[in-house]
């Protein structure tokens, strides 16, 4: 007998374009062992929603601010991924920190995806544009994007996949993370959906 796919909830807080590329990839069949069965945004109105809609995939709103503590705010969040019996969480371009509760529940089955090749620039503020800034202001020849666990430090978890990026004479912060995103982070993240949804890791 064929397994049922696992669930995957997709948690966003802004554009999706990284959620974009994972329901691109799984329309082409890259995630047979894995099914995007919700999306979850930090609040309302963000694109990332109207993107899991088109592809009619369920979402939730989840404000960290309607809760009084964090607590209150983890027990919520699991409630829902409880709901959807998700088996694996996906942070793409989440912009909330995660409570401890949360990533004990979901103990090596939550991923996040980093831009750049930890462990340099990583860690507490580095996120967004940041993250490019300080690569370019090193002078590194090579960046990339990291897929990883989340444990409860910040980018501390065990690495799943990574790839290098050039910097290229030129670039400027938003060129870099442009290039980042296409040719590393929007192909690491479906393959390590696929990973870790069929078993191999």
């Amino acid at each position: 007998m064929l397994e049922a796919p696992k669930k995957v909830a997709v948690l966003v807080s802004g554009g999706g374009t990284n959620l974009q590329a994972i329901l691109d990839a799984a329309s082409r069949g890259e995630i047979p062992h894995g099914e995007i069965a919700l999306v979850a945004g930090s609040k309302e109105g963000i694109f990332a929603l109207e993107r899991a809609h088109k592809a009619n995939v369920p979402t939730r709103v989840i404000k960290r601010k309607d809760y009084e503590t964090p607590e209150a705010f983890s027990e919520g969040l699991i409630g829902i991924l409880k709901e959807f019996a998700i088996d694996y969480v996906v942070l793409a371009g989440y912009l909330t920190v995660l409570p401890k509760q949360v990533i004990k529940a979901y103990p090596n089955r939550i991923l996040n995806i980093h831009p750049s090749l930890i462990p340099s620039f990583c860690g507490d503020g580095f996120y967004g544009l940041k993250v490019h800034e300080a690569a370019l202001q090193r002078g590194v020849k090579v960046t990339g994007a990291t897929v990883h666990f989340v444990d409860e430090g910040t980018d501390t978890g065990p690495i799943l996949l990574q790839k290098a990026v050039e910097i290229l004479p030129g670039d400027t912060p938003e060129v870099l993370q442009k290039r980042v995103m296409e040719e590393a982070e929007w192909k690491l993240l479906p393959k390590a959906i696929e990973l870790v949804t069929s078993g191999q890791l």
